[in-house]
């Protein structure tokens, strides 16, 4: 048997080899994601329904709020560049909150996600930091969670707020002249978010009945 006709059946037994094992490897990956796809959409639903339970007042609303939305495309207002989803919160029909995304892209460390509550009424209803990078023990009190002030985390100052309450030029932390609180040392984490939330909240409002009155499941 010469070297070169050992060497092809070595060669084809090793590719045969590979190719059961790449069979099998894709069937069992493909079985496990169809046993646990179930378990990750539902986590992913939980999670969705415990931001906007932080931001909406639990019980205010009692459409079935996942399922009533629309798209929107890349909106520089939101600092979304590939667009993205608002959520419509209603009480027997009737309008209650917009739910948007939003990003501040001008965080200390880059982007901080945000979900922002609007009121049909024009208020806030409130606004979470969804993922963020901001620096640990100094920036990250952005998210309530990591806030040292539990009673009234810093976060908590926009729930409640409209342009009628606080002029749009006056959307700045106080350091810059405008109404809001920030956190010594950590300024610019401050900014970004009250910047951010300023430009939601102009963005529901001026689109709110346009949003509440889409089709579900529209591309706006």
């Amino acid at each position: 048997m010469s070297a070169r006709y050992t060497a092809t059946r070595t060669s084809l037994r090793t590719a045969g080899i590979m190719l059961i094992f790449t069979v099998v490897f894709t069937a069992v990956m493909s079985q496990t994601y169809r046993v646990t796809q179930p378990a990750i959409e539902a986590s992913q639903v939980q999670e969705k329904m415990r931001l906007i339970n932080e931001v909406l007042t639990p019980g205010s609303f009692n459409n079935e709020l996942l399922a009533d939305h629309v798209d929107i495309g890349p909106t520089p207002e939101l600092g979304l560049d590939r667009g993205g989803r608002i959520y419509r919160a209603r009480r027997d029909g009737e309008p209650v909150a917009l739910i948007l995304e939003a990003v501040a892209r001008d965080g200390y460390a880059g982007r901080i996600q945000l979900v922002v509550a609007v009121g049909a009424d024009g208020r806030l209803g409130g606004v979470r930091a969804v993922s963020h990078s901001e620096t640990p023990g100094l920036g990250d009190y952005i998210d309530p969670k990591k806030d040292r002030d539990k009673t009234r985390p810093w976060i908590a100052q926009f729930a409640g707020i409209a342009f009628s309450d606080v002029a749009p030029e006056r959307w700045k932390v106080k350091r810059d002249g405008g109404a809001f609180d920030y956190r010594i040392g950590a300024t610019i984490s401050a900014r970004a978010v009250t910047h951010a939330t300023s430009r939601a909240l102009a963005y529901a409002t001026r689109h709110g009945r346009e949003l509440f009155e889409a089709p579900t499941g529209t591309r706006l």
